[in-house]
């Protein structure tokens, strides 16, 4: 029999299915030329995906850049061929949301389709591989048992 040691309610699935919601928020938003609105929900699809993967794995996530929750990894399990991806991602949190961060303009006018879809590509890349990573140790929890 196994037996659990987590104090924590492991509740990866939800932020895994949370993060596929904020991925097709960023899509809609792309449809709809809301642009900026597209950067944000893809930065917040890739943090929810990383939480994920550190809930899954044991751990408990704090913090909203998901260049830095990809650090908190364990090394391991660190994609380090995200991580500019993650940064880049990062620069969309609070820029894409509030004028006075910019010198000139709002950020409805400021964030571009190409940008947009940059970072939904980005996004989607670092689900992905929170998805396969949190599927392995879902395969290993199972046979530890």
């Amino acid at each position: 029999m196994c037996k659990e040691t987590k104090t924590l309610v492991e509740r990866s699935k939800d932020w895994l299915n949370q993060a596929e919601r904020d991925l097709r928020q960023a899509d809609a938003s792309l449809r709809d030329e809301l642009y900026e609105w597209a950067c944000f929900a893809a930065q917040q699809a890739a943090e929810k995906a990383v939480k994920a993967l550190i809930q899954k794995l044991g751990g408990e996530a704090w913090g909203h850049s998901v260049a830095a929750l990809m650090d908190a990894l364990p090394e391991d399990v660190r994609p380090l061929d995200l991580r500019e991806k993650a940064l880049e991602l990062d620069q969309a949190y609070i820029p894409s949301r509030y004028p006075n961060v910019h010198p000139v303009g709002f950020p409805g006018s400021l964030y571009t389709k190409k940008m947009a879809e940059k970072l939904i590509g980005y996004a989607r890349e670092i689900i992905n591989y929170c998805q396969k990573t949190i599927s392995q140790a879902k395969r290993a929890d199972r046979s530890a048992c």
